[in-house]
Formats: C-alpha cells, structure tokens, sequence
C-alpha cells in the first residue's frame, strides 16, 4: 500500500522555511498514512482562506476496485475530502490550534432513502473510526444529509441517484502534531461509507471471481 500522499504535489503552498514546524510534523504525519488498496487518493489544492496554513486530500472508493490502478473512477460510489487547517495563533471555536475538516458522499441503495436511522448510522461511521483508531479529538461536530437527484436532457440519459453526505470538524488532540490516527479513520470512515468488507475479508463475489 502506497502512503496517503504519494509525490510533492501536496505540500502547502507557503515557502518550506515560513512554515511552522508543528504543522509540517502534522502534513508528514497524515500524507504518511498507508490506506488499503482499494482506496484511490489524490491530493487537492487546500481552500487559502480558512486558516493562515492548510492541506487536503481526496480519497475514493468503488466497491468493484480492484486497486491495481486500472479503474474508471470518474463516477465513485464514494467520496471524501479531508482538509487539515492549521493557525498557530488558535481559535476559540477550535479550541486549539488544529482544525479537520471532511467531507464524505457515500451512493445509497434505493431501500435505504427515507430510513430514519440513516443520519445516526453514518455519523456512528466517523466516530466509530476515530475510537478505533485512537484519534484522540475535541469539539467534534457535523451533519448528515440524504439527497435524490434526477439527470434530464441531452448530455445524459435521465437517471436517479440517492445518496448520503456526511460534513464533520474536530480538534485533534496530538501536541507533538502526530495526525496519523485522524488520517487512518478518515480512510477507515470512506471505506465504510464505500461498503468495503473489513480488510483481509474476502466477499463471495472475490472468492467465486
């Protein structure tokens, strides 16, 4: 399994010199993290406005991935941002001086559009992740939503999609700016979302395959 962030393209727009250390040990720490091959990532330009310092990637998953760098993934069943903000001076509502942002789209099953437990069920993905992973967190904080659209007209064939969106921000908690675990639960939480089988489990389409 390759790192999180393969190649330089991610590194923080700033001069290497003009950024804190800290924050340095936190993108290492998170581009470093080893998701299962199923997983697609990809680095993203971080949005410049909402912290003097950031980072992001994308992750995606489709559950007939094969991971060998062959799919066609213009169309994921799931996907994911993580943004990592970073002010050394902190802000109240962070109560630190770190910030992650995600972001996770997941396609839904058309038995499952309207389910009431839904929204409770996806948030339990994240948090459910960040225990396992001991991604020690503060001030966690987020929504779900489930949405239904219809394409029409030329440039495709009318069709409907059903999906579920989860939006969250936590604090981590790491003072020596080791972000790993927060990085390993966000890979953990889109495989989830993706229906993924747990690793080294084989489902009885692969083992018939």
């Amino acid at each position: 399994m390759s790192p999180l962030v393969p190649d330089s393209t991610a590194v923080p727009a700033p001069r290497p010199d003009s950024v804190p250390p800290l924050f340095h040990r936190a993108v290492a720490s998170l581009a470093a993290v080893r998701p299962r091959p199923e997983l697609v990532v990809r680095p993203l330009e971080a949005p410049p406005r909402l912290a003097p310092y950031s980072w992001a990637v994308s992750v995606e998953a489709d559950i007939g991935h094969r991971g060998d760098g062959t799919d066609d993934l213009d169309e994921p069943d799931t996907s994911g941002r993580l943004i990592l903000l970073h002010d050394p001076a902190g802000q109240d509502a962070w109560e630190g001086t770190f910030r992650l942002v995600c972001f996770v789209q997941a396609r839904l099953e058309r038995e499952q559009l309207g389910d009431e437990m839904l929204p409770v069920i996806a948030w339990s993905w994240l948090t459910e992740a960040l225990a396992e992973r001991d991604a020690r967190h503060a001030t966690l904080g987020g929504t779900v939503t489930q949405t239904s659209s219809v394409r029409f007209g030329d440039i495709a064939p009318a069709e409907r999609d059903d999906d579920v969106e989860l939006r969250a921000s936590w604090t981590p908690v790491a003072e020596d700016g080791d972000l790993g675990p927060h990085g390993a639960a966000f890979c953990e939480l889109v495989a989830t979302a993706a229906g993924l089988p747990p690793v080294g489990v084989r489902t009885l389409a692969q083992r018939t395959s």
